[in-house]
């Protein structure tokens, strides 16, 4: 599967989501696309970033832009996290990692020194015609959504 590059189309996919969804990068053209990863459910830095996208939803959907997270936990896990959470947009169970390798997300990490392969906190906004605009990698999560908010409203304005 080629990596995904700026200015380039996103290669298709299809993945199973929330509220019994599937998720296509096909059905998602027409729309700005915000796509985040992150490495689980129920922790405190991705609880936390989930309820930042959470509370700027509203501000992005006036854009026309749609929230996804994306991470290997299943699809049960999720539907608990997305309701303890009140998440008013859909997570994507990616088990089978293949949506991680397409974004090339999947990348060494170390935790009290032993090492393993994880999801790197990542985030990419891809445009109406389904191009990757922009990519945010080793993702901090504090003030993040707020930048990924303005420069969604930047390309929007750009594309107008």
């Amino acid at each position: 599967m080629t990596k995904i590059e700026i200015d380039h189309p996103i290669a298709d996919f299809t993945a199973p989501a929330t509220s019994d969804t599937q998720v296509s990068n096909k059905t998602l053209e027409g729309k700005y696309v915000i796509i985040y990863f992150y490495p689980k459910d129920n922790t405190p830095g991705c609880t936390t970033e989930a309820k930042n996208f959470r509370d700027l939803h509203a501000q992005f959907s006036k854009l026309n832009a749609v929230i996804f997270g994306v991470s290997k936990d299943s699809l049960a896990s999720h539907e608990k996290f997305k309701t303890k959470l009140d998440l008013p947009f859909e997570l994507i169970s990616d088990e089978d990692k293949v949506i991680c390798k397409l974004f090339d997300v999947i990348k060494e990490k170390n935790l009290y020194g032993r090492k393993y392969m994880g999801i790197e906190r990542s985030t990419f906004l891809i445009d109406k015609k389904g191009r990757l605009h922009q990519e945010w990698r080793k993702v901090r999560v504090k003030g993040h959504a707020q930048t990924v908010l303005d420069a969604t409203k930047s390309l929007a304005a750009e594309t107008a």
